[in-house]
């Protein structure tokens, strides 16, 4: 009996060291498989299932296959850091469904599709840090929930939709730092976004501008929302050469809907016995033309105005929410200033 015992247990230690691929080290209590720096060109095969962590960083790793990690389904730490990454098949993590961080950072990734992030709903930390990643999915909202770390910073991003962030309702620590940021009007939303995360606590580097030249090497945070009027103009300009547009055409149809022919005297059309009289004609005509044109008018004029209206209005509300948000904001900085000197009066006494 003991013999057999002897036998099982040493085909199980025989079975848990094979597991361990010969490039990488593992401990097997902590399920941990480390194989960094082994100038390894894929991922090695014949991991445990049970492997918790893995550890891929400074390999020379130049893309991942589809579901490149199907030998290790309940990985709760992925580092693939310092390699030279360039492709990401859309499957490449799928089954993946624990794990909880992931790092990719200074590869030479250019973007990440969105099918990539749906298997991976649950991580908490993802650094794209150090790529040449020029826009992230719009998927990036929908798959985040739990993200609480984004590392984005040193990429090639020059915008940021709101939309990709307001989802993540847990996030604590955004870097966006060394990105070339185009201030335009297209990060209006951000800025304001920022505002809002810092206000609950958030962490965020820096968003420094690259363009334009009046924006150059300053924090999207710190501009005052004055150097944005133009925006605002921008809008109003659009808005009035799309009604302009509209109106033209609108006019170009009615007059070929409603001409005004004017048949010469003696023409076929003419009944006989009866002459027609032009001037009566083009008044009859024309009444029914003009009378739409007016209202027509009427109509887009009140359209405009209605626009303008609720726009001055959302300004105005906008104004007040960001000073009331700002005044609560400086309220509770000069709060916790107060308890920090109080705590170190407390210290000294």
């Amino acid at each position: 009996m003991a013999g057999v015992v002897f036998a099982l247990s040493s085909l199980l230690l025989l079975q848990t060291v094979s597991s361990c691929p010969k490039e990488c080290s593992c401990d097997t209590h902590a399920k941990v498989v480390d194989c960094r720096g082994r100038g390894l060109y894929d991922i090695p095969r014949k991991l445990h299932q049970d492997t918790l962590e893995l550890y891929l960083q400074n390999n020379r790793l130049r893309g991942l296959g589809s579901m490149s990690f199907r030998e290790t389904p309940q990985l709760q730490i992925l580092d693939l850091a310092n390699n030279t990454i360039t492709t990401l098949s859309p499957s490449a993590l799928l089954g993946l469904k624990s794990l909880k961080v992931l790092s990719l950072a200074n590869n030479s990734i250019r973007e990440v599709d969105r099918r990539l992030l749906v298997s991976i709903r649950n991580l908490t930390i993802l650094d794209l840090s150090f790529n040449t990643i020029g826009g992230l999915p719009g998927a990036l909202a929908d798959s985040f929930h739990f993200l609480t770390h984004l590392s984005l910073h040193y990429n090639r991003l020059t915008k940021l939709d709101r939309i990709h962030l307001e989802a993540l309702g847990n996030l604590k620590v955004l870097q966006l730092k060394g990105n070339p940021w185009r201030c335009d009007c297209h990060l209006i939303g951000l800025k304001l976004w920022l505002e809002t995360f810092a206000f609950k606590g958030g962490m965020v580097d820096s968003v420094t501008c690259v363009q334009p030249h009046l924006m150059l090497e300053r924090d999207l945070r710190h501009i005052p929302y004055e150097l944005f009027h133009s925006c605002m103009i921008t809008s109003y300009s659009y808005l009035f050469a799309n009604i302009h547009y509209l109106d033209n055409k609108h006019r170009m149809l009615s007059g070929q809907l409603h001409p005004s022919p004017r048949a010469p005297s003696g023409s076929d059309f003419s009944p006989p016995g009866e002459a027609i009289l032009p001037e009566c004609e083009a008044k009859q005509r024309s009444r029914p033309v003009n009378y739409r044109r007016a209202i027509a008018t009427v109509v887009i004029t009140g359209v405009v105005c209605g626009i303008v209206c609720l726009m001055m209005l959302a300004a105005a509300v906008y104004g007040c929410a960001y000073a009331a948000i700002n005044a609560k904001y400086q309220r509770e900085l000069k709060k916790k200033a107060k308890e920090a000197g109080s705590g170190e009066e407390r210290e000294k006494h």
